[in-house]
């Protein structure tokens, strides 16, 4: 038995997110559908992690078993011309076979993209949230510094997020502009429901004037989402990488 690992690039526009569900179409279904006409037999992915309706990846990793001695070429150059065009395998290799891509993950890092503009940007639409009018960047990079570190999420999660704990540790969020472009850029050990996207809510907010950086230390004790920032668009969000032990494969 084999355990190939998988590094996936995928515009999750036209998508109902990474995970098989009844009411869309899915990355991982696409997938799957791949792997059963290359394999000739049904095939189970296990990812890393699950993305929401409209969020993107470029760094999406997953796994499959299989007894087929394709070469490792066959499962990226050969499932790429049976994928559409907005979802690519980026890299293919054999891990051990206990390697787990979730229960793995040492961390991931997460990019947020706004674009300041006060024009609308057909090419921009599905990868930016435009905003039109001027932010603070000096005030969202004061909000920012205050997530890093262990902190409970609690406000910083969809209403019906399920993880027995809310607690997680961010490791970096860094502000980086670029001409109108504007990423915050998170790296932490995990990552709640929604929580990017919360947290790239509150730091807007913070930036219209809405709310003062302070805002983010109270917000963090008392755990109430009702009065946390709104939750980002899906379309400004990509995950970028998933990070892992380097003994764990090999």
């Amino acid at each position: 038995m084999r355990n190939i690992k998988l590094i996936i690039e995928y515009d999750g526009t036209a998508y109902c997110g990474w995970q098989v569900q009844p009411n869309g179409i899915t990355i991982q279904e696409v997938m799957e559908g791949a792997l059963l006409r290359m394999l000739g037999e049904p095939t189970k992915l296990r990812s890393s992690g699950r993305t929401d309706a409209g969020v993107h990846a470029r760094g999406m990793v997953a796994c499959f078993n299989t007894e087929k001695m394709l070469p490792l070429r066959a499962f990226r150059e050969g499932l790429n011309t049976m994928l559409p065009a907005d979802i690519a395998v980026r890299e293919s290799c054999e891990v051990p076979l206990p390697f787990n891509p979730r229960a793995d993950a040492k961390a991931k890092h997460y990019r947020y993209t706004i674009l300041q503009d006060k024009h609308r940007s057909p090419l921009a639409r599905h990868v930016a949230w435009r905003l039109g009018g001027a932010l603070d960047l000096d005030a969202m990079r004061a909000a920012c510094a205050l997530f890093v570190g262990e902190h409970d999420f609690a406000a910083f999660r969809a209403s019906n997020c399920a993880a027995k704990t809310t607690v997680r540790n961010i490791y970096s969020l860094e502000l980086v502009q670029d001409g109108p472009w504007i990423h915050l850029d998170v790296n932490g050990s995990g990552f709640l429901k929604n929580m990017v996207r919360v947290i790239a809510g509150t730091i807007v907010e913070v930036g219209q004037g809405r709310r003062a950086p302070q805002d983010v230390a109270r917000l963090l004790l008392e755990g109430d989402r009702q009065v946390s920032g709104m939750t980002a668009p899906p379309h400004g969000l990509c995950l970028m990488q998933v990070f892992y032990p380097p003994e764990l494969l090999q």
